[in-house]
């Protein structure tokens, strides 16, 4: 969460990063075939290494203090994650509708009384903050689509498991998102998910770089849902080509992507 920079090496410019996909944007928030799915146009997939026994420190805090107070300067919290095979790895996603509202809803919450009020508690359960990718639907049926976002003062797991996969891609013509598209995605519903977002690399320079971000990267990021946890076990091996990382993740008590 920390609003300055941390160990992580990052490389600046978007000259690192070159054309990668079309700049595709979609028109509207909820695509008309599926009105419960959300597509933010920019999306943050946030790992965070803490402190040995802090993550639910931060949970508890974040999901007190810095839910609803993000969303109401613009930016959309999509999930929150306890990393099952990381005990001290806390995951969650964020949303903006583009890359300028990105940069107004940062400034708003970082610079605002809420964090100035927190920062410390929050940044004392922290080791790294630095690993994010920033990233953009496939396309206009890629996005999320999550559930409702239990009250303040919820606690426990969330429901489900969501299963990540986060892969390396050879450049503009790589043939991996249309493979995934084809092959992937309709195993992965075949065994048991409830819903898959396809998200690539976000390529525009980092509009608010107080908070870095892994640049010089090309990626292909998925999620799927799980209300079955074995069934979710199950779909950690499909589609292992050009893999970085696999996650499995088990949401939070106010996560609104859950199984």
């Amino acid at each position: 969460m920390t609003d300055r920079p941390h160990r992580r090496a990052v490389v600046r410019g978007a000259a690192a990063v070159g054309t990668l996909f079309p700049a595709w944007r979609p028109a509207i928030a909820r695509p008309l075939e599926n009105p419960d799915m959300i597509v933010s146009p920019v999306v943050e997939l946030r790992q965070y290494t803490l402190h040995p026994g802090q993550r639910d420190v931060l949970n508890d805090l974040f999901e007190r203090e810095f839910i609803e107070t993000q969303e109401a300067v613009g930016a959309t919290v999509i999930g929150q994650f306890r990393d099952l095979d990381a005990p001290d790895r806390y995951v969650w996603l964020r949303g903006f509708p583009d890359m300028e509202a990105r940069k107004a809803a940062l400034e708003a919450f970082y610079f605002g009384p809420v964090w100035q009020a927190h920062r410390n508690a929050a940044n004392a359960t922290l080791i790294d903050s630095d690993n994010v990718l920033l990233l953009r639907p496939l396309d206009a049926g890629s996005g999320f689509t999550p559930g409702e976002r239990a009250p303040v003062g919820a606690s426990g797991p969330g429901r489900g498991v969501v299963v990540v996969g986060v892969h390396a891609l050879n450049g503009p013509d790589d043939l991996l998102p249309e493979r995934f598209r084809h092959e992937a995605a309709p195993d992965l519903r075949d065994a048991g998910a409830a819903s898959v977002a396809v998200l690539v690399t976000e390529a525009s320079p980092n509009s608010f770089p107080r908070l870095p971000v892994r640049e010089g990267e090309r990626v292909l990021v998925w999620f799927a849902t799980f209300a079955d946890p074995a069934a979710a076990d199950a779909a950690r091996g499909v589609f292992a080509d050009q893999s970085i990382q696999r996650l499995r993740l088990e949401p939070t008590a106010r996560s609104r992507l859950h199984g």
